[in-house]
């Protein structure tokens, strides 16, 4: 026969609230203190209170592994011609095959200003 959990082990139910109820609700004075005080650090970038003991050191094979993100720009929309051979190719790696025609040209880009 199947032990019988527990009702404390049951996973909380999820309550759906709206911006309205948000809004609406009635604050304690110590929840209030409490948000204007997380405000107030969020505004001057103030994150010293956060404990970041419990975070794992990054191991060498992830560091090597790390890729450098690109700073988000507004992109112009054009027209390409391509072969299709590099098209199929480009859709063999999975999604996001014109993301990756701009991450290549740019990482060309790149390389091709360091190397002047």
């Amino acid at each position: 026969m199947a032990k019988k959990s527990s009702a404390s082990s049951q996973p909380a139910r999820l309550k759906s609230m709206s911006v309205e109820d948000i809004q609406n609700r009635r604050w304690t004075e110590a929840e209030r203190q409490v948000v204007q005080r997380v405000a107030k650090r969020q505004a001057v970038g103030d994150d010293s209170h956060i404990d970041f003991t419990d975070i794992p050191r990054l191991t060498k094979t992830q560091l090597a592994n790390m890729v450098s993100l690109q700073e988000s720009k507004r992109k112009v929309a054009v027209s390409v011609r391509l072969d299709s051979d590099v098209l199929v190719w480009l859709k063999s790696k999975g999604d996001g095959h014109l993301t990756r025609i701009n991450d290549i040209l740019h990482n060309l880009m790149e390389a091709e200003k360091s190397a002047k």
